[in-house]
């Protein structure tokens, strides 16, 4: 089966074919952040407009790499939520017109569940069931994962997501956007316990987190500190980046206890951060465990994750999973991961 995968949820405009029977992946991704840099974050409409001009050649670059014509695929893939609305209804109004057109059936998918199953595409793939930490700009959770499509949340972020903070401690540091790459960069060059930070919640029994006093902290650090010293900001950058590897180390350490997993797979963004790679490895190999992540070039919003996610819907529902003959499909700026099959796909 030739699954052709569309994502359009935020910044990034991916597209990917994903063949089921060789397991090849083409995927080509053109991302918005030079676009979005000036505002220090993304702008809604620009992003919507850029998928606009973004996906129709992308589609015809990753089909005339496969070697593909529009009529060997057999289904259409979408990302319908959650994320911004108009970004969405770009991707999914390119993906209905496709079905139509090539009577082709079209899978909506859960973005979060598209990073979730993201490292089952990696060599080697851990099996179900697993512990997942989906950590990224808008989300950070940690979900019990017995099967594809079977998933329990443990515990997520109160109030702002870790790549969020990441963004909004690059700003108050003078960096870059977007901030994650920045300030962990920056944050190599600080002297551990120099500046200190709170934990949040790291003691608080439960697998719920957040991260926005951590912000405020990291504001009050910035304000006292000198505006002249780069070693200054270096040391603010490490405190932050210190206080969030141990609080997401914690919790993974705590959800693989609560469930007697073994096997914890982090997906989003900022599981290319090196520094919380570093912590989760060591904190999970203690106790005999192994960590997972996508591939490095799946690690942030792709269209691969989008195609592969829809064949296992597909592989596990048949018809059930795709939109009807009409393609009334529907985009979930806000959608329940763990209500997804009764939630409904259309």
């Amino acid at each position: 089966m030739r699954v052709l995968g569309i994502e359009s949820s935020c910044d990034e405009t991916g597209v990917a074919l994903y063949d089921s029977a060789s397991g090849a992946l083409v995927h080509a991704l053109h991302s918005q952040v030079d676009l979005h840099r000036a505002y220090g974050g993304v702008v809604p409409e620009l992003a919507s407009r850029d998928h606009v001009q973004r996906l129709l050649p992308l589609i015809d670059e990753v089909l005339r790499r496969a070697g593909s014509e529009r009529g060997a695929i057999d289904a259409v893939a979408v990302t319908a939520g959650p994320g911004l609305a108009g970004a969405l209804l770009v991707g999914c109004g390119v993906a209905a017109a496709l079905g139509y057109a090539l009577g082709l059936p079209v899978v909506p998918v859960h973005h979060l569940e598209g990073h979730l199953l993201s490292p089952l595409l990696a060599d080697p793939a851990p099996r179900f069931p697993f512990v997942s930490l989906l950590v990224s700009g808008g989300h950070t959770q940690f979900l019990e994962v017995r099967e594809a499509g079977r998933y329990s949340l443990l515990g997520e972020t109160l109030d702002d997501a870790a790549g969020e903070a990441f963004d909004k401690t690059a700003q108050m540091l003078g960096l870059g956007y977007p901030g994650g790459p920045e300030v962990s960069r920056l944050a190599a060059s600080g002297v551990p316990g120099a500046v200190r930070l709170p934990r949040p919640m790291i003691d608080s029994g439960t697998l719920e987190l957040s991260f926005s006093g951590l912000k405020t902290a990291v504001l009050t650090a910035v304000r006292r500190s000198d505006p002249a010293s780069a070693q200054a900001r270096a040391d603010i950058a490490r405190a932050f980046v210190d206080a969030v590897v141990a609080v997401l180390t914690a919790k993974a350490v705590q959800a693989l206890a609560r469930t007697g997993l073994s096997q914890l797979v982090v997906a989003g963004g900022v599981g290319a951060n090196v520094q919380l790679r570093a912590g989760l490895e060591a904190a999970i190999g203690a106790r005999g465990g192994r960590v997972y992540y996508p591939p490095a070039q799946l690690c942030t919003d792709n269209g691969a994750m989008i195609a592969y996610a829809g064949y296992v819907r597909l592989a596990r529902l048949g018809t059930a999973a795709a939109t009807s003959a009409a393609y009334p499909l529907r985009v979930r700026p806000r959608w329940d991961l763990c209500r997804l099959d009764e939630a409904g796909a259309a």
